[in-house]
């Protein structure tokens, strides 16, 4: 047997009979929550369908249905002469400011980069708003897929100041936007955020690993350094299936 199997081994599945959630959903949370502790394993593989709905007495469509909902939440896939294999646990990012790659390092989520483009071009009005820029003025625009695991998480779009810092495409595939900044002696000091939700386009769709019209993440951001220059413009789109925000919220006395 695989590691898997001792990871399932591992799992005290407590399902509820008489409960109203469905048998289905409830094996679905249980795993989904054995891979968000790290139980399960990127690449660990989920074994036999009949083994596990004969362990829990569950018939094997209730099975295939609660395993092919973490599949359709990007959590699990199926590979031919594989199985089905856990892919990894959802990124949940902390609201701060902080570069993705940072982040994503420090959830233990393997983060990879590819630069898809990166220029100078004159600044739409947008850009040159939140830069305090001039219209048509020259600004640099990085485009980067960042992935986790092997897997797209997020399609990050940036705009800086001409000469804030030199590109380096082979440092950008290696490590955050932020931390070069900070490797150029620029300060970070506040930023200004908000987050919403569309739905993809076909081409962000494909970019993405995901359907045209599934549901995604958008983020905008201005960020400031300690003179209070705005150094960096972010318009960003991240995959919901495998991304949230985590607040943390607190009552004023």
């Amino acid at each position: 047997m695989t590691s898997t199997a001792s990871g399932l081994a591992a799992i005290h599945f407590a399902l509820d009979r008489t409960s109203p959630v469905p048998l289905y959903h409830q094996l679905a949370q249980q795993l989904e929550a054995a891979v968000e502790r790290g139980v399960l394993a990127p690449g660990d593989r989920l074994g036999n369908e009949v083994d596990l709905s004969v362990r829990l007495g569950l018939s094997r469509p209730t099975v295939r249905q609660a395993i092919q909902s973490l599949v359709d939440k990007g959590l699990l896939v199926r590979r031919r002469g594989v199985g089905t294999q856990v892919v990894h646990s959802q990124v949940r990012r902390p609201l701060k400011l902080s570069s993705l790659h940072d982040d994503l390092e420090e959830a233990g989520q393997h983060p990879t980069t590819r630069v898809l483009r990166g220029e100078t071009v004159p600044a739409p009005p947008d850009v040159a708003a939140a830069l305090g820029v001039g219209e048509g003025s020259e600004v640099t625009v990085l485009e980067r897929l960042r992935c986790a695991h092997g897997v797209p998480v997020a399609f990050l779009v940036n705009h800086l100041p001409a000469d804030l810092i030199r590109l380096d495409t082979a440092a950008l595939e290696s490590t955050g936007l932020y931390r070069m900044m900070r490797s150029a002696g620029i300060t970070l000091h506040s930023a200004r955020q908000s987050v919403g939700a569309r739905r993809a386009t076909a081409e962000e769709g494909d970019l993405l690993q995901e359907a045209e019209g599934a549901a995604l993440l958008t983020m905008r951001r201005t960020a400031y350094d300690d003179t209070g220059r705005a150094v960096e413009y972010g318009t960003h789109i991240y995959r919901a299936s495998r991304y949230a925000f985590d607040f943390q919220l607190l009552v004023r006395p």
